[in-house]
């Protein structure tokens, strides 16, 4: 015993920050992709001021997404093993991983959701979920991007009225109007970074609760999202926004559509308004969705083909797979588990694997950060 928890318990929570990290770099792109494109910020500034605001986030918003997470979508109740939870985040790593390599900016969230699903159904089958979570989120993979792209589209085309309005009174060029809206996107970027850090770092918290609850027994009514659970989920997934990543960067900042200050800072304040609203209802959603939808609704406002379709077509073919490809790895893994060989020695791999992947991909990212030079 470590504490009031097994070795076992204690290795598992690694692997969940170390998914917090992982989630942190894959992401770091919903945070700063924008601000980049649009010159607001340097990377290097970009994504010290996005993992800032991720860090404060449980300051604003409290830990209701992360209690959903931790007993809203499997039945925590039903769990004697923590091979389950292991198994979950073992199919959200390598998903993401996956996901992060071919530079599609699918979502973190949702992998994680999936690696849960997948891994509880592999261990007692579908009595394991719970309907009204799974529901929720199912809904919510569709209202999200929708959402955040129809407040995209009605900032966007209110930016442009008042600029308009104000170039034509001042006599001001599009570079002024810019240069305005370049200040502001430094609010919207802190404001989406908060957003960001209220959904994805509170569901690494409810699997690290989940992990406590199982290890030591206890009813769900125990079930408790503690401060120290709270600051190193804040902790790993800063550290992570802060690695960054550019083949996702460099997909959302100017490969779907092309950003002017002005699209920057409607897309990042749709987002975070979407991302505020669910966050206080405790409803888990997709940054990813939601940052994307808002970038295409910026998009088209200028014209519908200043959106490439075909790249788009692709990302969203990736949130499609993401809750079954991770569910199906996650199964696989629980399945793996518990064969005696990798029994014994099956949370050393997985940390093993873990902290491989990071520092791969931690190597892989500064080689990137020379190909993508800074737009």
């Amino acid at each position: 015993m470590i504490g009031d928890l097994t070795i076992a318990a204690v290795m598992i929570i690694a692997v969940a920050l170390a998914f917090d990290f992982v989630n942190g770099f894959h992401d770091a792109a919903n945070s700063i992709a924008t601000s980049v494109s649009t010159r607001v910020l340097s990377p290097q500034w970009a994504v010290l001021w996005a993992a800032f605001w991720n860090f404060i986030a449980f300051a604003v918003f409290g830990t209701a997404v992360a209690s959903t997470i931790g007993k809203g979508v499997i039945d925590v109740g039903q769990l004697d093993s923590l091979d389950v939870l292991l198994a979950a985040l073992v199919g959200a790593i390598v998903f993401d991983l996956i996901t992060w390599y071919y530079g599609l900016p699918t979502s973190s969230s949702h992998a994680l959701i999936g690696g849960l699903a997948g891994a509880a159904v592999a261990f007692a089958g579908p009595s394991m979920l719970v309907g009204e979570g799974i529901s929720r989120t199912a809904i919510f993979i569709v209202i999200s991007p929708l959402l955040g792209m129809f407040l995209a589209v009605v900032l966007m085309n209110l930016a442009l009225a008042v600029g308009q309005t104000i170039t034509r009174r001042r006599i001001l060029s599009l570079d002024h109007l810019n240069t305005g809206f370049r200040r502001l996107q430094l609010v919207s970027a802190a404001a989406y970074s908060l957003g960001h850090g209220a959904n994805d770092a509170q569901k690494t918290m409810g699997v690290i609760a989940a992990v406590i609850l199982v290890d030591q027994g206890l009813p769900v009514q125990k079930f408790e999202v503690s401060m120290p659970i709270v600051l190193a989920a804040h902790a790993a997934i800063a550290l992570g926004t802060a690695a960054g990543g550019w083949r996702i960067v460099h997909t959302l900042g100017s490969r779907i559509t092309k950003l002017q200050p002005v699209g920057g800072f409607s897309a990042e304040t749709a987002a975070a308004m979407t991302l505020f609203g669910t966050a206080n209802l405790g409803i888990p959603v997709s940054t990813t969705h939601t940052i994307t939808g808002a970038i295409i609704g910026v998009g088209t406002v200028n014209r519908f083909s200043a959106v490439r379709w075909g790249l788009t077509r692709r990302v969203i073919y990736a949130w499609v797979l993401t809750i079954p490809g991770s569910a199906l790895i996650a199964a696989a893994t629980y399945f793996a588990l518990q064969l005696p060989l990798i029994a014994d020695l099956g949370i050393v791999i997985a940390l093993a694997a873990a902290a491989s992947v990071i520092i791969l991909f931690r190597r892989r990212a500064r080689t990137e950060a020379t190909i993508f030079s800074p737009p």
